[in-house]
């Protein structure tokens, strides 16, 4: 069984030996690249299991890498940036990352973040685990599996970043309760202390979008005016 494949976009040589060694110890094989034109040769030439981007870079940034391997693929995606502004963590989700680490950081905390990401969306051989679905939380053709971290419907796996799984996931397991969003900031972003309702409201309308996109009525989810969101299992 081949080792899980990381993309490591850094320019900082201090941080990247840092995680490249983190990284390998863990298990995982590491290609690491210091410019953006190199990181979209490498997952030109071999899609890694999941990509490490710096948004800053000499000849770039991040964010531009992001928009150019999402054109054609879901490969997992996680931000290392020393910018804190949470304007930059709002555009990075919305790009489609997995997840948003600011320096500095732990590199065992990153390697973890990453394990956890690859088990969710089963992107490597031999992380994801062959869980049974779980019966709570299984609404209509959406399905909830915990131990996975994974929701699927109709049998298939939804393309999920972190905390869109951890929103949708939040509703599914209440159905017809209204969460506030200081409520799913604190159950979903318990991690990210300075996120705010705009947030909330943005990954909102992209787990709709890929509701749509699965088939259902985006409309799964409600919206109550002044008061949050629900998950509404009766919806057509």
């Amino acid at each position: 069984m081949l080792p899980p494949r990381i993309l490591l976009l850094e320019d900082e040589p201090a941080i990247a030996d840092t995680l490249i060694y983190a990284l390998r110890s863990e298990g995982f094989e590491v290609e690491h690249v210091a410019l953006a034109r190199d990181a979209l040769s490498a997952f030109a030439r071999q899609a890694p299991d999941l990509a490490i981007l710096d948004v800053g870079v000499p000849d770039g940034n991040g964010f531009d890498v992001c928009r150019v391997i999402r054109k054609t693929s879901e490969l997992p995606l996680v931000f290392l940036t020393a910018r804190g502004e949470e304007i930059d963590r709002v555009l990075g989700l919305e790009l489609g990352a997995d997840d948003y680490v600011t320096k500095p950081f732990s590199p065992r905390e990153v390697c973890a973040r990453v394990k956890a990401i690859l088990r969710r969306t089963g992107a490597a051989n031999g992380v994801a685990g062959a869980a049974p679905l779980s019966t709570a939380g299984a609404c209509g053709v959406l399905q909830l599996d915990e131990t996975a971290q994974r929701i699927r419907c109709s049998g298939e796996p939804l393309a999920l970043t972190r905390y869109e799984y951890l929103l949708l996931a939040t509703l599914l397991k209440r159905p017809q309760r209204i969460f506030s969003r200081s409520d799913l900031m604190d159950l979903v972003w318990g991690d990210a202390p300075d996120t705010s309702e705009r947030t909330v409201d943005a990954h909102i309308k992209l787990v709709r979008a890929k509701l749509r996109v699965c088939g259902l009525d985006a409309e799964l989810i409600q919206t109550h005016r002044n008061m949050g969101y629900s998950f509404q299992a009766s919806a057509s």
